[in-house]
């Protein structure tokens, strides 16, 4: 599978290589437009701001290639910030408008948490989900964030973490799945979720 990393210049993207490659994925990390268009697997990494980001992507000329790929049913895994720019705006600093993929907003976590949220946290499951498999209900993963999704869809939700209040964790539609926390620093399970990822795209390919 032609696996491309979108390198824009907000992601720790080695841990997410190394990650991705350790559960079988061939990897390229790419800031060219033919590249992100040519992907058969779309991953979306990223750490910091979130209008940076906006604008870092559009200089580059890279969102409309990563709305096609996700508009075609293609996979697409978004991590952190990568979750987060799929949504229609955010807050971080002003507004700031997203790819608009999933319907909702962007916004500060809840008042009364120390923020950033960092560390270990647990995530509980809204639905049953492929992406799930040999992961259970309170198992722990990584967090560094200080901003949440919330989608106007229900359904898009596949898990919530309790840090103040339930927040979205991960998000699922159809082949593209995106989650808050960091499955490269997030140990077996992480890497459990990786392959989960890895089989579902397998199968979208076919």
């Amino acid at each position: 599978m032609r696996t491309v990393v979108v390198d824009y210049g907000m992601g720790n993207l080695g841990s997410v290589s190394k990650a991705l490659q350790s559960v079988g994925f061939e990897v390229i990390v790419s800031n060219k437009r033919e590249d992100i268009s040519g992907a058969e697997v779309l991953v979306l990494p990223g750490v910091g701001a979130f209008g940076d980001a906006m604008r870092n992507l559009r200089e580059l000329g890279l969102v409309e290639p990563i709305r096609k790929h996700i508009e075609k049913g293609k996979p697409f895994l978004g991590i952190c910030l990568g979750l987060q720019l799929l949504f229609e705006r955010s807050y971080e600093h002003g507004v700031h408008e997203g790819l608009g993929i999933l319907r909702g907003e962007v916004r500060l976590l809840p008042l009364g948490v120390r923020i950033p949220h960092i560390g270990w946290n647990q995530v509980w499951f809204k639905k049953r989900s492929e992406f799930l498999s040999d992961i259970s209900e309170g198992d722990f993963f990584y967090f560094v964030h200080s901003y949440r999704v919330v989608p106007k869809e229900e359904e898009v939700i596949l898990t919530t973490t309790d840090y103040g209040e339930d927040f979205v964790s991960s998000v699922e539609v159809g082949n593209l799945l995106a989650v808050q926390f960091h499955p490269e620093k997030s140990q077996k399970k992480g890497l459990q979720l990786l392959k989960n990822f890895k089989k579902r795209a397998q199968s979208a390919l076919l």
